[in-house]
């Protein structure tokens, strides 16, 4: 079994979107960038990624620079290009343009040594939608409550 280190989760993904899908796909990263992923300084709030040129990238995540490096790092924003099939990449693409799906970075974690993200095939929640995600948080928690309280 693959140990998976998690460094960064974006816990607003599940509440503006609806998972319909997920995937495993590695990142193209400097040395410097993977020194900051160790140290935990990344963040994948309003991320997402993109398919261009037939290539997977991954847009908007802020990975600090590491203040160790020589050469001063690297570029915080900068676009991360991400390893996947091209038979994945294929059916990403046709799936987005076809349903008007986005790709939404889940988790940021390190497997076997190796930078990964888990990227999730979303479709956006309208706000009636996310009123409902909250009534039903609310609910599990008062049923949490009242099994603790039994025992």
């Amino acid at each position: 079994m693959a140990s998976r280190k998690v460094v960064a989760t974006n816990r607003k993904a599940r509440y503006n979107y609806e998972i319909l899908d997920t995937f495993e796909a590695g990142m193209v990263l400097r040395g410097s960038e993977v020194k900051s992923l160790r140290a935990g300084q990344v963040q994948l709030k309003d991320s997402y990624a993109s398919i261009r040129g037939g290539e997977v990238w991954l847009e908007s995540v802020h990975i600090a620079p590491y203040s160790f490096a020589e050469d001063g790092g690297h570029d915080p924003e900068r676009p991360r290009k991400l390893l996947l099939h091209r038979r994945e990449i294929d059916r990403l693409f046709s799936r987005i343009r076809e349903e008007g799906l986005t790709l939404v970075p889940l988790q940021v974690y390190f497997r076997d040594g190796r930078a990964k993200v888990e990227l999730g095939l979303a479709r956006g929640k309208r706000t009636r939608d996310k009123r409902q995600s909250i009534v039903e948080r609310q609910q599990k928690r008062e049923m949490e409550r009242a099994r603790s309280h039994r025992r």
